[in-house]
């Protein structure tokens, strides 16, 4: 598990000791980047389900590898049929819809 030193840095390392339990609960884990690109995608009227977590195979939607995790897909819908570019580096402010984030990583 995890451990106050594997999440402080050096200089917070004291501080976080005192807190470690509730600091511990804090922690996010990072989503894995499937790309530093959108996925241009051309969708039918219907639900979708896309990948939050960045570890599908069948980018840029859900597989279910999820599962056992913190991450859970993004339910949307697509009125009609149109090209959407869909965030491949999941760290988007506009899920599941890519708003340029991946540039700056």
């Amino acid at each position: 598990g995890l451990r106050c030193a594997d999440i402080a840095p050096a200089s917070h390392r004291a501080q976080y000791h005192r807190g470690c339990s509730s600091q511990r609960k804090s922690v996010m884990t990072s989503p894995h980047i499937a790309q530093k690109a959108p996925y241009a995608v051309e969708l039918a009227a219907g639900d979708y389900w896309w990948c939050s977590c960045g570890k599908s195979a069948k980018q840029p939607f859900c597989d279910g590898t999820h599962k056992g995790s913190e991450f859970s897909p993004m339910k949307f819908t697509i009125e009609e049929t149109k090209k959407v570019w869909l965030c491949g580096c999941k760290n988007t402010s506009s899920k599941p819809f890519c708003d340029g984030t991946h540039k700056s990583l």
